[in-house]
């Protein structure tokens, strides 16, 4: 049985500000289909400046928009190659 290797790449993306931290997650399928997510954080005005903290939660939330868009994406290609609708993929 020959197994085949394949790689994906995800680039993040992110833009701050003193109190804002936005992410953007991109991944390029071998299909050549690109999907896209964003994540936002918010610092509290009595928090510390921690630009790590705020990279780290708007990008767990960007990478978690990715999954459900992929679950999506997988979804729509089983229901078209199978003719009916597929039973939901819980995460």
């Amino acid at each position: 049985m020959m197994h085949t290797r394949v790689g994906w790449h995800v680039e993040m993306e992110f833009m701050e500000d003193d109190q804002h931290t936005r992410a953007v997650a991109l991944v390029r399928l071998p299909d050549g289909t690109e999907v896209r997510a964003h994540g936002a954080a918010s610092r509290h005005r009595s928090d510390t400046n921690q630009p790590r903290v705020g990279e780290e939660i708007a990008g767990a939330r960007a990478l978690n928009e990715l999954a459900m868009q992929l679950l999506t994406k997988a979804h729509e290609e089983i229901d078209q190659a199978s003719g009916r609708t597929s039973h939901p993929i819980h995460v």
